[in-house]
């Protein structure tokens, strides 16, 4: 079959185990995981691709891919179901020779290559699946090609005694990078990699072949193939930039995303100014009922809620029943769960489709100068009458 050539192919690493999260992903791809309330996190970078008009994204699976699978489906809720290109799932296969697991994040887009050279493309685009941010590629994808980069590397400042968790590159006034080094212990800057690449294609297949072939590869990246292609003199660039971008990879990290959207003027504005939405599969839910004596302030509420308690600066996912008497402070609360009279959370993350019997207490108060210690229940977990968890406890 004939596909139609591409300016750029999107590839969406979506495979990792988020053991961070704990208990939220054991049976869950992280990307996968309820964010603000009528989100996965996945719909960021899926929605950042149909922003910036790329219309054929891969999506890489491994662990845990069956309900991200059935969530992404055929692409239609991101204008992803097209016939030349739209969204494909790419979990690992059998081939003729071995079968193996995707070993790192190169090794992923090299077991891949087929799907890639379908388009034909001039540029292929890396993204993770764990961030929760909006960006527009186009841009990147023209800073790219204006530079006539090989690579081009997005890049934040980050405080420097954060600088050693990430890739670190020093560059040029124009731009140009000399120095890669990923999570260096002694950073020389604080230009951090975002985990998001454009790559010209001609470049990324020989390298991802090379590395391959190489038994002491770690078949990653920011490891391996990032520093081979500068130290043979190909030309990379950093592309600057400056909005909200968040790696929610860890319960505080989620935690901390998730209250960023609260208030009049949020870190993270949902709403932005219209012309770059964030789209998610919608289930159809009616619209929240909120009671009379219930008692609301600072928080996000999504459809199919019936709230009958006290919200205090909290999110409030999809479906979920919340009835006399329950406080909820500084907490989110995932789809589908049920939280009955006098139940008391504070600082916590409920997960997806649980039951908290009456009088239960989950977490517990915050006071300044000290560290937030946010207790989390897992997914589809019941918590009984009158049961305490104590703050930072994991269920």
């Amino acid at each position: 079959m004939n596909f139609q050539k591409k300016r750029c192919v999107a590839m969406l690493l979506a495979g990792g185990q988020g053991t961070r999260l704990y208990v939220l992903t054991e049976n869950t791809a992280k990307p996968a995981v309820p964010f603000g309330g009528k989100y996965r996190i996945i719909d960021f970078p899926l929605s950042n691709c149909v922003n910036s008009g790329i219309d054929t994204v891969g999506i890489l699976t491994q662990y845990q891919p069956l309900e991200l699978n059935e969530y992404i489906g055929n692409g239609q809720p991101w204008g992803l179901n097209r016939s030349h290109g739209g969204v494909q799932v790419l979990p690992p296969y059998a081939g003729s020779k071995k079968s193996e697991w995707y070993k790192g994040t190169a090794n992923a887009i090299y077991q891949n290559i087929k799907f890639i050279e379908r388009y034909d493309p001039d540029n292929v685009l890396i993204l993770s699946g764990d961030h929760i941010y909006r960006m527009d590629y186009a841009k990147m994808i023209k800073y790219h090609e204006e530079h006539d980069a090989d690579i081009t590397i997005a890049v934040r400042k980050v405080p420097m005694e954060e600088a050693s968790r990430f890739g670190i590159m020093n560059t040029n006034p124009d731009g140009s990078i000399y120095e890669f080094e990923e999570k260096p212990k002694q950073p020389k800057s604080n230009n951090a990699s975002m985990g998001i690449y454009v790559f010209k294609w001609s470049i990324l297949k020989k390298y991802l072949t090379e590395d391959e072939e190489n038994p002491n590869s770690e078949n990653d990246f920011g490891k391996n193939i990032i520093p081979a292609i500068l130290n043979d003199g190909h030309k990379l660039f950093a592309y600057d930039f400056e909005g909200y971008w968040k790696d929610v990879g860890t319960i505080s990290s989620l935690w901390e995303a998730n209250m960023e959207l609260l208030g009049t003027d949020p870190e993270f504005n949902l709403y932005g100014d219209g012309s770059a939405p964030i789209f998610a599969r919608n289930y159809a839910l009616p619209s929240s009922y909120i009671d009379t004596g219930s008692k609301n302030v600072n928080c996000l509420i999504a459809e199919g809620c019936e709230i009958y308690g006290t919200v205090k600066h909290s999110v409030v996912s999809t479906g979920c029943r919340i009835r006399k008497n329950v406080v909820i402070e500084d907490s989110v609360i995932m789809p589908n769960t049920v939280i009955e009279e006098g139940v008391i959370i504070r600082n916590a993350i409920i997960g997806e489709g649980c039951v908290v019997h009456s009088g239960a207490v989950i977490g517990g108060s915050f006071r300044e100068g000290e560290k937030r210690q946010i207790a989390v229940i897992g997914k589809e977990h019941v918590i009984e009458v009158n049961q305490v968890v104590k703050p930072g406890d994991v269920i």
